[in-house]
């Protein structure tokens, strides 16, 4: 099957997405307004940039038919600070309860039950219940698309990392005791308890003939 994603629904073609690329790690964003506002929601578009400078992205989808901004994408643009904090299996409930579309001004932290706490160098406050924090500084934002279903990739430096003490041995974060989550399509999610281990192939020339 052969198909043309210019020739999809939005719908069609945001389901086929999200069912193709799984799972995806979640990025649980806490930002702050300039009016000392707290905002907090999760993203599943999300993954690593690079290591030097050390730096994550997100990506913000414009909703419905008007293409509305979400309160991060303002926030974070407003203040250019973000924090991203990984959800574990303990935070699923909460994480998905911090989904619903609030009033802007309203603080996720509160209405379902999460614990904010201060950072060390970005305004905007940590989820205390998630086992790692990474306070971020905004590098850039790229828009693309301008219409419903275009997006906002917004990328920040890692500017701090908070690490629970169990987590950290040997410079390596421990996948069992972090017990990470993914999201699959629809309402589906995955544990990261299935793994396997596969050793990256080192490429040896063959030798040159006489």
């Amino acid at each position: 099957m052969i198909l043309d994603p210019q020739t999809l629904t939005h719908q069609d073609a945001y389901k086929l997405l999200l069912g193709s690329v799984v799972p995806r790690p979640i990025a649980f964003v806490s930002s702050m307004g300039a009016d000392g506002s707290l905002n907090l929601a999760p993203f599943s578009f999300f993954t690593v940039v690079a290591s030097n400078p050390m730096s994550v992205v997100f990506s913000v989808m414009r909703r419905g038919p008007e293409a509305t901004v979400k309160d991060t994408l303002a926030n974070v643009e407003e203040t250019g600070e973000f924090v991203v904090n990984i959800v574990n299996e303990a935070l699923v409930p909460m994480m998905n309860a911090s989904s619903a579309d609030f009033p802007r001004g309203v603080s996720e932290f509160e209405a379902v039950g999460l614990t904010p706490l201060p950072s060390e160098v970005v305004r905007a406050p940590r989820v205390a219940e998630s086992p790692i924090n990474m306070e971020c500084k905004l590098l850039r934002t790229v828009e693309v698309g301008d219409g419903p279903g275009g997006g906002t990739l917004v990328i920040g430096q890692v500017v701090r990392f908070h690490v629970r003490d169990e987590l950290y041995d040997r410079g390596r974060i421990d996948p069992d005791k972090l017990q990470a989550v993914g999201r699959m399509a629809g309402t589906t999610y995955a544990r990261t308890t299935d793994r396997f281990e596969l050793a990256r192939p080192v490429y040896v020339p063959e030798p040159s003939r006489p």
